[in-house]
């Protein structure tokens, strides 16, 4: 006798745009509250019931959205690199296909520095917080280490970019121009004309953009 009994229908899986909104909503105040604390008070002094209490939420939100202090900064340092609320991979990002289109040596370089610069402030609180959690925290550390390689490995591809215009100088190696390009991009670098001397934001890029045509280009 054959079994006709059904057993109970599947269940659909069903996201409301109503509470899928009300989710973003959520960890973009999660996430604005870490960082308006983590530049305040520093990462160490910073619990993730303080964040929770500026952000109006449960402690356990925290975790849910966004998760624990050091992906709290990991995602600080995406959304800060991409400009926009989520992480967006290098190729994707509007100013590297800007970059990527442009035919001279000059001009890729002059977008590229006017994209470090608008990135750096919005990058400088959260780099201090990653800089300060690196000395005491492993995950944090292993962050700001992959950051760094992150950013070198793109730097490749900038100079084997800029190598193609044929723009570059004979004698520079693109490991060369990748280095050059990589220190001086740097959070670090930026702090010291910026932070220390004052610069404005317009004044680094232009100084980014003529430093690396002088030194680069043939």
């Amino acid at each position: 006798m054959a079994d006709d009994v059904k057993g109970p229908p599947a269940r659909r899986r069903y996201t409301s745009p109503v509470r899928a909104e009300q989710a973003a909503r959520t960890r973009r105040a999660v996430l604005q509250a870490a960082r308006e604390l983590f530049a305040d008070r520093g990462y160490a002094a910073t619990p993730i019931s303080a964040v929770a209490d500026r952000a109006g939420v449960a402690v356990d939100t925290v975790y849910s959205s966004v998760g624990r202090k050091p992906e709290l900064l990991r995602q600080l340092l995406e959304t800060a690199i991409s400009g926009t609320d989520e992480a967006v991979p290098a190729p994707e990002r509007d100013y590297v296909q800007r970059v990527r289109a442009a035919t001279s040596g000059r001009e890729k370089l002059e977008l590229y520095a006017a994209a470090v610069a608008a990135i750096g402030m919005r990058m400088a609180p959260v780099h201090r917080a990653l800089a300060e959690a690196a000395l005491t925290d492993d995950d944090c550390a292993q962050l700001r280490a992959e950051i760094s390689a992150r950013r070198a490995a793109n730097m490749r591809l900038l100079a084997a970019d800029l190598r193609a215009t044929g723009d570059l100088r004979p004698d520079l190696t693109d490991d060369d121009v990748a280095d050059v390009v990589w220190s001086m991009n740097s959070a670090e670098y930026r702090a010291l004309l910026v932070t220390e001397r004052g610069w404005s934001a317009e004044r680094y890029a232009a100084w980014l953009a003529d430093a690396w045509v002088r030194l680069l280009l043939a």
